[in-house]
Formats: structure tokens, C-alpha cells, sequence
């Protein structure tokens, strides 16, 4: 697989991989083998960063727009995360409380769900067909 493609599946950045990682290709074993044990330049770099923007937005707990809207355009490493979770800009709270009510709206759209569910379970409607 491309290098891109293997740095997506590992959480990384790829050009703050190694030289040989980023120009070469990947195979499948090699993947599951940097997975089951990373070698130390992997462990660092999810330690420390930087991070890719989506692990960047799942560490701040907000979206992937959330950051645009805040303006973060570059990776962030792990210290400039800490950094912005000790002391949140405006925006951060502001996209952090959003991200909380789409997680709760989902919540409540999947209980919802669940109960109608439950409720044509009990009337003995399978949801179709002829009764026969």
C-alpha cells in the first residue's frame, strides 16, 4: 500500500515519518508487524506528535471543521495539545460544547430508535409482510 495510506492506518503524520517509511511501499504484513510492535520512531510519534489533524480533533474533542473554524490549520504536537486543554481559547470551548450536544443528539436519536424497536418487537410486528 502507499505510504500515505499505512501512516492513515497508524495515526500518524507522514511527513514526520522516517525517510525510508515515506518513500517506500507497504506491504500488508509489514503494516500488522508496525501494529502488533511498533519500533521506537512509531511509539514517539504517537507519543509526541505531531499529529495528524483527525487525531488532533479526537484529542481536543472536537471535529475535523471544528479545527478549521478555529483556525488550527498546522499538526499540533502532544505539548501544543496539553497546552490548549490547560488553558482553552474561546473557540475550543465553543467547538468542544458543540461536539458534546451532536454526541447527545445522537444518544438521544439512537435511544429513540431503540425504543420504537423494542415497541413493534412487543406488538409482534416483524416490520413487513403479508401475516400469513
Amino acid at each position: 500500500m502507499k505510504p500515505e495510506t499505512a501512516a492513515k492506518k497508524l495515526g500518524i503524520l507522514l511527513e514526520a515519518a522516517p525517510a525510508d517509511f515515506r518513500e517506500g511501499v507497504v506491504t500488508r504484513d509489514e503494516l500488522n508487524a508496525l501494529q502488533a510492535d511498533p519500533p521506537e520512531w512509531l511509539q514517539v510519534l504517537r507519543r509526541e506528535g505531531p499529529h495528524p489533524r483527525g487525531v488532533v480533533a479526537a484529542k481536543l474533542g472536537v471535529s475535523n471543521s471544528g479545527l478549521a473554524r478555529g483556525g488550527v490549520t498546522e499538526p499540533l504536537t502532544t505539548a501544543e495539545i496539553k497546552d490548549l486543554l490547560a488553558a482553552p481559547p474561546a473557540w475550543l470551548v465553543q467547538e468542544r460544547a458543540t461536539q458534546a450536544g451532536v454526541r447527545a443528539e445522537k444518544r438521544r436519536v439512537a435511544d429513540r430508535d431503540a425504543e420504537r424497536a423494542a415497541k413493534r418487537t412487543e406488538a409482534g410486528g416483524g416490520g413487513g409482510g403479508a401475516g400469513v
